[in-house]
């Protein structure tokens, strides 16, 4: 058996490429945390969680103290058996957002190494149902922006081939509707236009915007409401026409399962290092399948590109590239998709320099 017989965890902070707000924050920095085991046979392996700012410490301090030392010895072939004696041993601090980012640091890891000692990519290794995926651009579409930068690079993002844009919402309602509407004149109906609220509407003024959003059909409406509101996620999602798109705030499969059984969301938007790695984000894909409903996972691009390309009901990308700065290639893009990486592994190509030279501690 390829036993783990090292394995360290270190930090590593990431300026942002744009800046980025929303209606409740901005984007201040990506707190990366790594994951490296090595075993001895001599396979290695690379996983990676993230922060958009802050709880990095914390997240290393989980693994460096509690999560790390129960590896040693393990079998790193036997990702699930590895992953529940974590979770088992977290059971104080689960289920909750520094647990679960810690976990799928290690958890990312582990299939690094499975797909490396394969010699297969992670998209075929975790079920190939595809070897692209349409990309939705976000850059574009940040709350600060003013109508016209809305307007130019929805329309710059159609002229290059992408099939669609997300676009932040968060002013007053009549703003927001009016800029919604001045883009999709702009664009034509023939392109999709994401709306993303960031969890800052109560139900009520949920109903109420969407009805006025609707006129320009938005093609989901993310996050309306705080992600531990699933009553009111199915409130609106029986009173609006727009699909409810809901998971970046969720940290369980037991979470998605309670979502997808009330009808409350439409689209699932799980997102692999805040459900706690590859190992449950594909149970809730698989899960989400089952109700017949698409995965468009959140953030984490250079990741999700294979994941996406793994199961049959992802439907889209989303495209803010955040690890130029410690890797050697971007995903490739052909036709406004992102297509599958090939090379064995999670199909990231670390630049080791870049990171070392931005480690923290």
């Amino acid at each position: 058996m390829p036993a783990i017989i090292h394995a360290e965890a270190y930090l590593v902070d990431l300026e942002v490429e744009t800046v980025r707000t929303d209606a409740v924050q901005s984007f201040v920095k990506q707190e990366t945390v790594f994951v490296e085991i090595r075993t001895d046979d001599g396979g290695t392996g690379t996983g990676y969680t993230y922060t958009i700012g802050t709880g990095g410490t914390a997240v290393l301090a989980l693994l460096r103290d509690y999560l790390l030392p129960r590896l040693a010895g393990a079998d790193a072939r036997r990702v699930e058996a590895v992953w529940h004696d974590l979770f088992a041993a977290t059971r104080a601090t689960t289920v909750g957002a520094i647990t679960s980012l810690a976990l799928a640091a290690v958890d990312t890891a582990l299939w690094d190494w499975r797909c490396r000692d394969a010699g297969q990519p992670l998209w075929v290794l975790a079920g190939g149902a595809k070897d692209r995926i349409p990309l939705y651009d976000t850059e574009g579409g940040w709350l600060h922006l003013t109508t016209e930068e809305l307007i130019s690079g929805a329309k710059a993002s159609q002229a290059a081939g992408w099939p669609g844009v997300k676009l932040k919402i968060g002013r007053s309602p009549a703003e927001d509707a009016e800029r919604l509407a001045a883009v999709r004149a702009a664009v034509g109906p023939g392109f999709d236009l994401m709306l993303d609220a960031n969890q800052s509407l109560t139900p009520a003024e949920a109903v109420r915007r969407a009805r006025l959003l609707e006129p320009s059909d938005p093609y989901w409406f993310e996050e309306p409401l705080p992600g531990d509101d699933i009553a009111g996620h199915q409130a609106l999602a029986a009173a609006a026409s727009i699909p409810i798109a809901v998971g970046e705030s969720l940290y369980s499969v037991a979470q998605f399962r309670e979502y997808l059984h009330r009808q409350a969301a439409g689209i699932v938007q799980v997102d692999v290092a805040r459900i706690g790695g590859i190992t449950p984000w594909l149970k809730v894909a698989h899960l989400a399948e089952a109700y017949n409903v698409p995965v468009c996972p959140h953030f984490l691009m250079e990741l999700h590109v294979s994941l996406c390309c793994a199961v049959p009901n992802s439907r889209y990308l989303e495209h803010i590239p955040q690890l130029r700065a410690i890797t050697r290639r971007e995903i490739e893009v052909v036709d406004g998709h992102a297509l599958a990486p090939m090379s064995a592994g999670l199909g990231i190509e670390w630049d080791r320099d870049a990171i070392d030279d931005r480690r923290v501690g």
